[in-house]
Order: C-alpha cells, then structure tokens, then sequence
C-alpha cells in the first residue's frame, strides 16, 4: 500500500470512527422500520465526501485548496448535527414534542431529505467561502 494510502485512512479513520457511533446511535433510537438506513444515507454522504477530499489533496485535508473542507464542515453542521438532534430530542422526548403525535416516528420519514437538503446549502457555503479565502 502507498504512503499516501495509508496517510488517507490514517486521517479518515476518525471521521469513520464518529458516524459509526452517530449510526448505531440513530439505529438504537429509531424504533426499527424501514427509515434507519435511510437515515444514515447523510452520515454516508459525509464519509464520503470526506474520503474524496483526502483522496484529491494526496492525504491532507487542504491539499486541493480550502473549498473543499470548508464544504464538509458546512455539510457536516446540518447533516450530522440536525440528525444527531432530533434522535436525541426523540429518545428524550424533549420538551413533550412527541407526546400528542398520532405516529411520533413519523419525524424520521423525511428527515434525511431535510439534513442532505441543508447540508447541502452548508456545502454550498462553504464551497464559495473557501473560495475566497
């Protein structure tokens, strides 16, 4: 294996590391059904939009310029944060948010298109931020 390979995996692992634990998370609080693995399609994403950034700057996260891993942060905000969120509003049952609700997991129905949506419009930020940095 080449040295940047393994620099590349070196510098993906915690990145891996961290949605793994945010997935087993979201699987443990999500009641089962069909919408967990669609809920971690934007962890996914984020995996591998940080997999092609280390891969186009040969191992370092600002080898390609600054646009890229400005884009993952703005990406990452929303898609992890907002995700991360609300599994943990709904396991606490935060504020009696889900209390009333007819079909309380229904919050998890749409919310990958929500975080993917957001976190692309982070990523579009901080693409155009990065670029004029």
């Amino acid at each position: 294996m080449r040295d940047d390979h393994k620099l590349i995996l070196w510098r993906l692992l915690p990145v891996v590391l961290v949605t793994a634990a945010a997935s087993l998370w979201i699987a443990d609080v999500q009641p089962g059904g069909a919408y967990v693995f669609r809920n971690l399609v934007p962890l996914l994403i984020l995996v591998l939009l940080c997999g092609t950034t280390l891969y186009l700057g040969n191992g370092r996260w600002t080898g390609n310029g600054k646009r890229l891993p400005l884009g993952i942060i703005g990406y990452a905000i929303p898609a992890l944060g907002l995700s991360t969120y609300l599994h943990y509003a709904y396991s606490v049952n935060l504020d009696d948010m889900f209390t009333g609700a007819e079909y309380p997991d229904q919050v998890f129905r749409y919310l990958p298109i929500y975080t993917i949506l957001a976190g692309g419009i982070g990523f579009a930020i901080g693409w155009i931020v990065g670029r004029n940095v």
